[in-house]
């Protein structure tokens, strides 16, 4: 009987510290922003290049533009204007529980301001036709994770001492996305978010 309560004793010792160690591991997965602080679902962010980038780059904070040729849907772009905030976003994580930003987990990204379009600020994925490549958008659906929103999860991954942002959603089990990392496509000098080999280094500033 001794014995039996030694090991389930030992069990119960080994089982706090697996879930110490994950505990430890999520948190060490929660994006921080400029100031060191965790990022929070629900809260205003700007996203601004990394400083080393901004100064060789050019251009701001992200922003909303119409694009070549069209109005609506407004464009994901990045402001010309170097000393820009941009507009500031919140993240809605897929874990309705979530609430803060963690590494590689879907989240719906939307701009907390007025489109002129009548249409949410919430971004999308969209294959353009000017362009042939894979831009951001806004128009898209928060929450319902499945199938039919999968173009609206994004996902923010750590990039040596900044972050990048990466689409590649996993909402759908039986879907195959495309996948890749989100830079500048400069198209007749509008600075668009999009799929590129060239990923845009970003921090993350409370508005």
């Amino acid at each position: 009987m001794k014995m039996e309560k030694v090991f389930f004793l030992l069990f119960l010792i080994a089982q706090s510290i697996k879930l110490l160690c994950i505990e430890a591991q999520i948190m060490a997965n929660v994006v921080k922003d400029s100031s060191g602080q965790e990022v929070l679902t629900g809260v205003d962010y700007y996203i601004l290049p990394a400083a080393a980038d901004g100064n060789t780059e050019g251009g701001g904070g992200l922003t909303l533009a119409s694009g070549p040729n069209t109005t609506c849907p407004l464009l994901v772009v990045q402001s010309p204007d170097s000393s820009s905030n941009g507009f500031a976003v919140q993240f809605s994580s897929v874990n309705p529980s979530s609430t803060n930003v963690q590494e590689s987990v879907d989240h719906n990204i939307k701009f907390s301001a007025v489109s002129i379009c009548v249409m949410s600020t919430l971004w999308r994925l969209d294959l353009k036709e000017i362009t042939g490549k894979y831009v951001v958008g806004t128009g898209g659906e928060e929450g319902n994770p499945g199938r039919d929103t999968i173009s609206n999860w994004f996902k923010v991954r750590r990039d040596e001492d900044a972050y990048k942002l990466y689409y590649c959603p996993t909402v759908c089990d039986i879907c195959r996305p495309v996948c890749g990392d989100l830079g500048i496509l400069v198209v007749d000098g509008i600075r668009i978010l999009a799929i590129t080999d060239k990923p845009l280094r970003v921090v993350f500033k409370k508005a």
